[in-house]
């Protein structure tokens, strides 16, 4: 099928509707004091966003742009609001004629094609639960979640690296009546989205589409013990992220704004989809089968994209490029959450672009809790200060808030009811809902600090703090530390065990291009004298492991739960 989008016209004679005013009572802010005070989002009852935000676009300004996508082939497509309105309908048609109505799970493999965005929406129009995953699920993977949520159908990318697997899947997973693939390949025995989609009868609202409480989105998400959990948002989840969008990246109608991050991962809807649509951006998609910091610079410059988000790995492969050859100009405004940054990252980009990163904090079961808004002055490292939506605390052991200078667990207190855009429930998991969220209080699972401002400092995973000879050591200091010492491109820093110590500092490199030859011993007593100059002396680490690459997730993450266990594998 051919996609036409439509040509942007002069659309002057209508009346521009700013999106964001029809659920803030204020959309602009001067100060912290003046967000707290009077951030306030109007929740509509049956808030739907396919029809309150898309289509409402679609009709009030449907030459304006929605979906810039692109691939490393060279192809591209500036979708409109009209387009997008025009492509969903034809989709929900579609999958209602699969037998896809309210409440039905569906699971969406798709990468970066844009037929994600036209899947997610027409299943949000129906009433049904869209489930994005990542491509790298294997056969195991698959039928584990097909049976845990009961999923219906799979809408997946054409490739026989997944086709295979869900294939292969199958006969262990009884809930799913059907496949379908997006191309370019449609393997045996799934349809074919693109024909359906063509031929699909005109598209029939259904009468009650869904209520606020009803669950929209659900993402699978790995703890640190046991199978996966399925975190489950409903549909007023995408306004929890007007501050995403409107507020923390800054973003405008005249935005163009990258996030970096497949739609497998909950990042996506935070970064390219909901906060961003209601601020009325355009959404800009680079579809890559492999990353590269060059080619996603010469993506910035040739779109003239206006603001970026990526997790901090992503800016450390950026500043290790000669950014002098690229024409970033465009670029206005840039974000960074996933793990916490690194104040040498912030510094160089800085000095290389004149753009300060504002960092952010938040999980799959929240939306921004804590970050560097556009009228706070960044503190490199720091995630920021709370973000009013959430009743953010700090406690220790004892439940207690803490001091300035004292380390607690990040908590959201919700005894006056949950906030929008904290999640509802584990679903089918009474017992691990409980265990995180109980008496009032969601607990995060992630400890911080905070200084005499109140900005937040990230530490690590409650899990993840290391307990040697009667010291506390948050893996992020060391990190940091390292990161100063230009030999060091990534690292990662783990406990290990010790007989003596209970745990020791371990600290797993990537080292830069002109100091791989000098791996050696050498340069293991240079970096740990580095970091004792640099930081408190016991955080050193007294263990050195030189790689090649770091694990990492699909988000790119680094996967600590992994280096742990090799290093429990080789001790």
């Amino acid at each position: 099928m051919r996609y036409t989008c439509t040509a942007q016209q002069n659309s002057s004679f209508l009346i521009p509707k700013i999106m964001v005013e029809r659920f803030l009572s204020q959309t602009s802010f001067t100060t912290q004091e003046d967000f707290i005070k009077n951030f306030k989002i109007n929740v509509p009852e049956n808030f739907n966003f396919g029809y309150d935000v898309v289509d409402a676009w679609a009709t009030e300004q449907p030459d304006k742009p929605a979906l810039l996508w692109t691939n490393d082939k060279g192809e591209h497509h500036q979708f409109t609001f009209a387009d997008m309105k025009r492509y969903t309908d034809m989709t929900a048609s579609y999958f209602q004629s699969l037998g896809i109505g309210h409440g039905d799970m569906v699971m969406l493999i798709l990468k970066r094609r844009f037929e994600f965005w036209f899947s997610i929406i027409a299943l949000h129009k129906l009433g049904a639960v869209v489930i994005p995953a990542t491509h790298l699920l294997t056969k195991k993977d698959i039928v584990y979640r097909c049976n845990a949520a009961d999923i219906k159908m799979i809408v997946c990318a054409g490739e026989s690296v997944i086709t295979e697997h869900i294939t292969a899947a199958m006969p262990d997973s009884p809930s799913v009546k059907k496949l379908v693939s997006v191309g370019p390949e449609v393997a045996e025995g799934f349809d074919d989205f693109h024909k359906g989609i063509e031929n699909a009868a005109p598209f029939v609202k259904p009468e009650h589409p869904n209520t606020n409480e009803d669950i929209s989105l659900m993402y699978f998400t790995s703890g640190t013990t046991g199978e996966p959990k399925m975190v489950a948002h409903d549909f007023t989840y995408p306004l929890g992220h007007i501050v995403t969008g409107s507020i923390w990246h800054n973003l405008t109608e005249n935005s163009l704004h990258l996030t970096i991050a497949d739609t497998g991962w909950g990042k996506a809807v935070w970064g390219k989809l909901y906060g961003q649509w209601i601020a009325g951006a355009n959404i800009f998609v680079y579809d890559h089968e492999k990353f590269t910091p060059a080619a996603i610079l010469e993506k910035i410059q040739d779109y003239h994209v206006t603001s970026l988000c990526a997790p901090p790995t992503i800016f450390r492969f950026l500043i290790h490029e000669d950014l002098t050859k690229y024409n970033l100009s465009s670029l206005q405004y840039c974000t960074i959450a996933g793990e916490a940054l690194n104040p040498a990252v912030f510094e160089t980009f800085k000095k290389l672009t004149g753009i300060k990163l504002m960092e952010g904090f938040g999980q799959t079961e929240t939306t921004l809790t804590i970050a560097t808004m556009p009228w706070m002055e960044p503190k490199p490292g720091s995630m920021g200060l709370p973000n009013p939506q959430y009743d953010v605390d700090l406690i220790d052991h004892e439940g207690r808030s803490v001091e300035a200078g004292e380390q607690g667990q990040i908590v959201i207190r919700t005894s006056k009811g949950k906030p929008l855009g904290l999640f509802k429930e584990y679903y089918r998991d009474a017992e691990r809902t409980h265990e995180a969220w109980h008496d009032g209080i969601y607990y995060t699972g992630d400890v911080a600090w905070k200084d005499e401002d109140g900005y937040l400092w990230f530490v690590g995973r409650a899990d993840d703090v290391i307990k040697s000879s009667g010291y506390r050591i948050g893996p992020f200091e060391v990190e940091s530390a390292l990161m100063t010492h230009p030999a060091v491109v990534e690292c990662a820093i783990t406990g290990v065990p010790d007989e003596i110590r209970g745990q020791v500092v371990k600290a797993t490199i990537v080292l830069s291009k002109d100091y791989k030859a000098r791996a050696g011993e050498e340069l293991i007593k240079e970096l740990q004298n580095h970091v004792k100059k640099v930081t408190a002396p016991y955080k050193y680490p007294r263990v050195i492991e030189f790689v090649d690459e770091l694990p990492k997730t699909i988000s790119g993450k680094i996967r600590k739960a992994r280096l742990r266990e090799q290093n429990a594998q080789t001790a």
